[in-house]
């Protein structure tokens, strides 16, 4: 082997990293941007509202990410049911590989289990496990990669009434400590902040009505390669619903493996309950990122708003909701 000439590749693959870096740097400058709850900035590409972070995976995942024809992409805005869709997509396919006693869910999180493709594969898609095509986003519809769209993957949304939706997503900054979000300030003052920002659409992959009414438009258009689905409907309704995933997905239950209670197993599998009491999913840092595991898991409830929101509050996001959602036919229940 020709040492020399691999360190050589290296280096410039090294360099047009950097190269390609640079570039998305120079994109993202010239966009606008505005403060987030406290000194965090977003920027807004594409109609969204973006970190820098991720907007930076997003560009790459744009130009360069390469699905394989069986793919099945688990998109989410945050905080809406992230955690639960991506355990039980991935509990339904690899169901035939391992017992659920050997899961490996019982050892790794769901978000090691299932990748985000802005985040771990934005740069280094050979990460992924070709054997479990699952990809992990909270990238809107339309700023999708071209090459997602035009392969036909497959997609599952999942999406949660505003009014939880923001109230986790504000409790996951509080608890991270994420930049511009200062903990130790006064919690009402702050929430009153971050609620009009929210309100705004100012917010990590913000607007969210925009972000949910982009697949629910195209799951409309596209039923057979879009599968849209609401938090409550599957807390309500767990087993009809996994049920339902694994048939969209194309790994349907056998009437065999329903005899036996598979089905089950693996709502109990990937429940809340179960999960939250993992120690792998207690302690330790999300591979790659800042984030304790366990701030993934808080409540997993429906209704936890009215612990957090004023009657004020609650009527606004739901006079949001009618606005933006109702005259296409998508609504959230009481």
């Amino acid at each position: 082997m020709d040492f020399s000439s691999s360190k050589s590749n290296e280096k410039k693959d090294h360099r047009s990293d950097l190269k390609t870096l640079n570039l998305y740097n120079e994109i993202i400058s010239t966009l606008p941007k505005r403060k987030g709850w406290k000194s965090g900035e977003f920027y807004h590409y594409q109609g969204f509202w973006h970190t820098f972070f991720y907007l930076e995976g997003l560009l790459s995942a744009q130009q360069h990410f390469k699905p394989q024809t069986n793919d099945i992409i688990v998109s989410s805005f945050p905080k809406t049911g992230t955690t639960w869709l991506k355990a039980l997509s991935f509990a339904i396919m690899t169901r035939s590989s391992f017992d659920i006693s050997a899961s490996p869910l019982l050892t790794t999180t769901p978000h090691e289990c299932v990748l985000s493709l802005e985040g771990a594969l934005a740069h280094n898609s050979f990460h992924r496990n070709q054997d479990i095509p699952l990809i992990g986003t909270h990238v809107p519809y339309t700023s999708l990669p071209k090459s997602i769209i035009d392969s036909g993957c497959k997609i599952i949304y999942i999406c949660r009434d505003p009014k939880d939706t923001f109230v986790s997503l504000w409790q996951f900054a509080r608890n991270a400590n994420l930049k511009g979000v200062d903990s130790s300030t006064n919690e009402v003052a702050e929430l009153e902040k971050a609620f009009e920002l929210f309100c705004d659409g100012v917010t990590v992959y913000g607007p969210y009505w925009d972000h949910v009414l982009g697949y629910w438009k195209a799951s409309l258009e596209s039923p057979e390669r879009i599968l849209f689905l609401k938090f409550e409907d599957l807390k309500k309704e767990a087993l009809f619903y996994v049920k339902k995933i694994a048939e969209f997905m194309g790994y349907p239950f056998s009437l065999e493996e329903e005899e036996k209670g598979m089905v089950q197993k693996i709502v109990d599998l990937c429940s809340f309950q179960n999960l939250s009491e993992l120690e792998v999913n207690k302690s330790g840092h999300l591979h790659g990122y800042l984030f304790e595991k366990k701030l993934f898991f808080r409540k997993g409830e429906t209704g936890d708003w009215k612990n957090h929101l004023t009657p004020t509050m609650a009527t606004r996001l739901d006079q949001i909701t009618e606005q933006k959602l109702r005259s296409f036919g998508l609504k959230f229940n009481a």
